[in-house]
C-alpha cells in the first residue's frame, strides 16, 4: 500500500459527485494515517477561498468545509498556480494552510517513492 497519496481535483460545482469523491477520499486517507496532498485545479480552485466550500451542496455527502478541515488537520492542500492566476486568486486570498504551487511540485510529489496519485 502507498504511504503517500496525491489527489488532483479537477472538478468543482460543475461536477459535484466527482468533486465530493475526491475530498472524501482525501479525508478518509488522512484519517487512516496516510500522508495526503490534495491539489485543487480547474473549478475546484474556488474552494481555496474562505466561505466557498460552504456554498457547495451534494445530497448524502459530507459537508465540504468539514472535509477540508479534516484534510488540513493532517494533510496538505495546494492550489494550482495557473488555476489561481486565471481566477485572480493570490496567496493572501486563500484559506489558512493552503499553499499555491505549480506543476513541477505536483510532478515531484506524484513521482516520490511509495506514492499513489489519483485524479478526479
Amino acid at each position: 500500500m502507498a504511504k503517500k497519496l496525491v489527489i488532483k481535483v479537477t472538478a468543482g460545482a460543475d461536477a459535484p459527485e466527482r468533486c465530493s469523491q475526491a475530498f472524501t477520499v482525501a479525508a478518509v486517507a488522512v484519517a487512516s494515517g496516510v500522508e495526503v496532498s490534495l491539489w485543487l485545479t480547474g473549478e475546484s480552485a474556488w474552494f481555496a477561498l474562505p466561505g466557498r466550500a460552504g456554498e457547495f451542496e451534494l445530497p448524502h455527502a459530507a459537508p465540504l468545509p468539514d472535509l477540508i478541515d479534516s484534510i488540513l488537520a493532517g494533510g496538505r492542500i495546494t492550489l494550482c498556480t495557473q488555476c489561481a492566476a486565471r481566477r485572480e486568486i493570490t496567496e493572501k486570498d486563500v484559506l489558512e494552510g493552503v499553499r499555491i504551487a505549480g506543476a513541477q511540485v505536483f510532478v515531484s510529489e506524484s513521482l516520490a517513492d511509495d506514492t499513489q496519485a489519483l485524479v478526479y
